[in-house]
């Protein structure tokens, strides 16, 4: 038998070759795929022995960097007393902890928690909440959803349906989900006022739909994987009115927008307005574990709770797990122990500075930065199999996709690293251009 801990480098890639499949990867032409054996602070170290400052965060989750003193003791305490425990009859000190800490940062309206495993489950939860307190109240008809075009929000069959259904990754699904309806993107820039005609497409359809609408769901302010938009704050606070007018429930998917990466602690805040229902995840473990919650209203839980049910229908395995609660508990106060608005302001005054030359290059469309996010978009999809090995040879690690070029880098990253890191970008996606 094979010493699978043991496994030389050179052996364990073998076995990854041959049996792991990666994320939207195939598994007849296997992209390039390269192989970390450690991370410090921004820094990962690859096999080979060459070191890349990431620009990811991990798919935007660790922003505190890695192998972080505070997020390991928290870890390492917390399993000296119990890794899992199921959380059906029973509870614990780590989640109790992290529901009150989210509902005092959080907007008042959100009272109550739901603990679950992955952003893309708190999603779906968050849609099954939608529903069952429709259903509660006896409005069975109110049972589809209204979304944007160009938004993401997982991987799931409830959220695959609530993706962009054209342009998103999953119309191959598109004959066997349910199927929603979908308002224009927002065109309406961040720094801009809403008019009547923005507005427009969303009220009419709602006007025309609101009795069979549970709920909307967006991502505020930044449209994530479907696009790395940005858009008006004002906008977020007429749709808000839009839906109380209508009589349809808000959700607000912030599991790439939390804990401060816009700028603001959520995104919602830019807007001054709570949603009915809001979706955590990525950072909430500071990147360590997977960890997500759903938040609602007590309006929504008791409204649930009064129905034939008599309980909210899901319970994952995992939920409220000890180990990932005591790692976000110290995750959160790691952030807000920090004059963190100030250091989020630094990153985007960074980005904004590393990656404007990148505006006059042949090929780039646009670039825009919003707190700890800076985007170039290109005119034309970059080839994915050419640009990835360039920017791990430039020795830094960003994961492009489509037309898009951005970061998302750790928010302790130095500004001599952070203009390290755009520098590099601008001189791949000049490379890029040039091809």
């Amino acid at each position: 038998m094979s010493d699978y801990q043991n496994a030389s480098a050179a052996q364990w890639q073998q076995w990854d070759e041959q049996h792991i499949w990666h994320p939207y990867s195939s598994a007849l032409q296997r992209p390039d795929i390269f192989p970390v054996v450690s991370a410090q602070g921004v820094r990962l170290q690859l096999a080979d022995g060459r070191t890349l400052v990431d620009g990811m965060s991990s798919w935007w989750s660790a922003i505190h960097g890695y192998n972080h003193p505070v997020l390991n003791k928290a870890a390492t305490d917390q399993l000296a007393n119990m890794s899992h425990v199921m959380f059906g009859g029973l509870t614990h000190q780590p989640a109790a902890s992290l529901g009150k800490r989210l509902v005092d940062i959080t907007p008042a309206p959100l009272r109550r928690v739901f603990i679950s495993d992955s952003g893309s489950v708190a999603v779906e939860v968050a849609i099954k909440m939608a529903l069952q307190y429709w259903i509660s109240k006896g409005k069975k008809a109110k049972s589809r959803l209204l979304a944007l075009r160009s938004g993401y929000h997982g991987d799931t069959f409830a959220t695959m349906a609530v993706c962009d259904p054209v342009t998103g990754m999953h119309h191959l699904f598109s004959e066997v989900l349910p199927q929603h309806l979908f308002a224009p993107s927002p065109n309406v820039a961040f720094n801009e006022t809403a008019t009547d005609a923005d507005m427009a497409p969303i009220k009419t359809l709602l006007e025309q739909h609101h009795d069979e609408l549970a709920a909307v769901i967006v991502e505020p302010i930044v449209q994530g994987a479907g696009g790395m938009r940005f858009y008006s704050p004002h906008y977020l606070r007429l749709l808000r009115g839009l839906c109380d007018e209508f009589g349809v429930l808000l959700i607000h998917d912030e599991i790439a927008t939390g804990f401060g990466r816009t700028g603001e602690l959520f995104a919602c805040d830019h807007a001054g307005i709570s949603p009915d229902i809001m979706c955590v995840g990525k950072a909430l473990t500071g990147g360590y574990l997977s960890l997500a919650a759903t938040l609602c209203t007590e309006e929504i839980a008791v409204g649930i709770c009064e129905g034939e049910a008599g309980v909210f229908m899901h319970g994952p395995t995992f939920m409220g797990n000890p180990l990932a609660c005591s790692v976000a508990n110290a995750s959160i106060d790691l952030l807000l122990s920090d004059d963190w608005r100030r250091n989020i302001a630094r990153l985007q005054r960074g980005l904004q500075a590393g990656l404007a030359s990148a505006r006059e290059l042949p090929g780039v469309k646009e670039v825009r930065c919003l707190g700890g996010i800076g985007v170039i978009e290109m005119e034309h999809p970059v080839s994915m199999a050419s640009i990835q090995k360039r920017f791990v040879d430039a020795g830094i690690w960003i994961r492009p996709f489509g037309k898009l070029i951005y970061t998302m880098p750790p928010y302790i990253i130095s500004d001599e690293d952070l203009a390290y890191l755009c520098r590099q970008m601008v001189a791949v996606v000049e490379q890029e251009s040039a091809r």
